[in-house]
């Protein structure tokens, strides 16, 4: 297990998301649904497209570039155009931190 603090509890409110990179070459997006936080891949598998600048209702993602949308728990597509689901990250909160698990 290798986790990375990315932020605060608090940084994300509810229903809210936010971008992060663990390394130079991959961001995540966090996204804060009701009382727990997911972490997917930040890039849209369909096109080069940031996932934490489209909208979140729920536990769907959708797409800013291409109205396709996926679950941000787990990753799979919900709606065309997207067909390939997110790469999904552990999240873990230790006191106030959020943790992202890189394994």
């Amino acid at each position: 297990m290798s986790l990375i603090k990315v932020c605060k509890a608090g940084d994300i409110p509810v229903g809210g998301m936010q971008r992060f990179l663990l390394d130079e070459n991959t961001p995540v997006a966090i996204y804060h649904v009701g009382d727990a936080f997911y972490a997917t891949s930040d890039n849209c598998t369909h096109g080069t497209a940031s996932l934490s600048e489209g909208d979140l209702c729920g536990e769907i993602i959708e797409c800013p570039f291409h109205g396709g949308s996926f679950n941000c728990r787990t990753g799979a597509p919900v709606d065309a155009p997207c067909s390939i689901p997110l790469q999904c990250y552990a999240v873990e909160i230790k006191g106030d931190d959020l943790f992202v698990d890189t394994l």
